[in-house]
């Protein structure tokens, strides 16, 4: 094996250094002129026609925050951009809170979305420790807006969808949303230190709630439930390829919710309120996660990858690989290695830094390849271009940061 792909050398350390340069270069041109971000094609130039996300300029405000911090010439403006953007066009003045997108014309897309609030709080808090102007309102804002609007105390869960004027609320509820509302909440936590502690609190609150239904199911982690949060396991079955609500288990959440839970759990000094007593079993239950979504998913037909998603037996049914959940295999592998000392997780680890190196990065037009079928051809129907870097900036930087804390937060310790 090549060292470039072993955790701990010098060599994979150089190798992801270079591979995060290479996305802050590929991804400079996405701001619009208001600073919402452009979804970005292959070769990273924008797709003006296709709608300008809150949550895709959340995660470039949150990546160009890091990249300032990390001294990468260019960044803090962009970053600026961004944070300008959700205090401006994309901010609901009105009613409150974040419009779901705007379309190429400027035109309002309807409903308020619990996952790209979650990406303001996301964004906001790298922001500020990054020092970019307006961070600070922003974060307030948008903590504001989901304690109030999203977050439900009683039930320990956030709830999914509105409607522009927050008046109507959908009665799906969603665990993607919920996950990313763990990731907000333990930046939140980690930049307000002990004025955050609430929301470190209600982390893990929302962590037992999905290691339970996860434990009652073999595992894999029921993505979609009723409005009183009764798992929908049925959900699309004839249209298992939806791409917002997938039917089944989707492999590379248990990844991403293995890692996030290690990170409450190494952050978090007082456990007794908790489901479990010591931070080593929620460990053990990132494990099982991690190990059941590997098992189900990676090379499960023939083919280096991860496949999309499962039926509840552990059987493909979409076979595409999505870069995120190599990404995300990537980040939790070695967090699990310097947790546990297991040599296991350190060759997953290898095995998915090669396979990202041979197939997945892009040698041509940068970035990664967002979307590839079952034999690893590129395929756009789901993820046309290469819309953001997120998944693949922070897969550059976890492996080698402290696993306790949020990555924007680790970095600005580093620095």
């Amino acid at each position: 094996m090549d060292s470039k792909y072993i955790i701990n050398t010098g060599e994979n350390r150089e190798f992801l250094k270079k591979n995060a340069q290479a996305l802050l270069d590929f991804g400079r041109q996405f701001p619009s002129p208001g600073g919402s971000s452009y979804y970005l094609s292959g070769d990273g130039t924008p797709l003006k026609d296709r709608n300008r996300e809150t949550w895709i300029t959340c995660r470039m405000a949150h990546v160009y925050s890091i990249g300032s911090m990390m001294g990468d010439a260019g960044s803090k403006a962009l970053a600026e951009a961004a944070i300008r953007g959700l205090l401006g066009e994309l901010k609901d003045k009105k009613n409150g809170g974040w419009y779901a997108a705007l379309t190429c014309d400027g035109s309002i897309v309807p409903s308020k979305q619990c996952y790209a609030h979650a990406f303001v709080i996301l964004a906001a808090t790298s922001a500020l420790l990054a020092g970019i102007d307006g961070a600070k309102e922003l974060l307030d804002d948008a903590l504001k807006i989901y304690d109030e609007k999203f977050w439900n105390e009683e039930e320990g869960l956030s709830c999914d969808t509105w409607d522009t004027e927050f008046t109507v609320l959908d009665d799906y509820r969603g665990i993607n949303a919920n996950m990313h509302t763990v990731e907000a909440f333990l930046a939140a936590a980690d930049t307000l230190k002990e004025a955050g502690d609430k929301y470190r609190i209600s982390a893990g609150r929302i962590i037992d709630r999905v290691i339970g239904w996860a434990k009652d199911n073999g595992y894999r982690i029921p993505e979609h439930f009723t409005c009183d949060w009764k798992p929908d396991l049925e959900k699309n079955r004839q249209k298992p390829d939806d791409p917002f609500k997938p039917y089944g288990a989707t492999p590379g959440h248990g990844i991403e919710w293995g890692r996030l839970i290690c990170q409450w759990a190494l952050s978090t000094g007082d456990l007794s309120g908790c489901m479990y007593k010591k931070a080593d079993e929620y460990v053990d239950a990132a494990r099982c996660l991690y190990d059941r979504a590997i098992a189900d998913a990676w090379n499960a037909d023939g083919a280096e990858g991860i496949v999309y998603t499962t039926d509840w037996n552990g059987a493909a049914v979409v076979h595409d690989r999505m870069h995120w959940t190599l990404a995300e295999a990537i980040n939790t592998a070695a967090v699990l290695f310097r947790i546990t000392g297991e040599d296991k997780y350190a060759k997953d680890y290898a095995c998915f830094m090669r396979y990202l190196d041979t197939t997945v990065l892009d040698h041509t037009c940068g970035s990664w390849f967002h979307q590839l079928d079952e034999h690893n051809r590129l395929k756009e129907t789901v993820w046309p271009g290469k819309s953001d870097l997120y998944h693949a900036f922070q897969a550059m930087l976890i492996p080698y940061t402290d696993n306790a804390v949020s990555i924007a937060k680790a970095v600005h310790d580093m620095m």
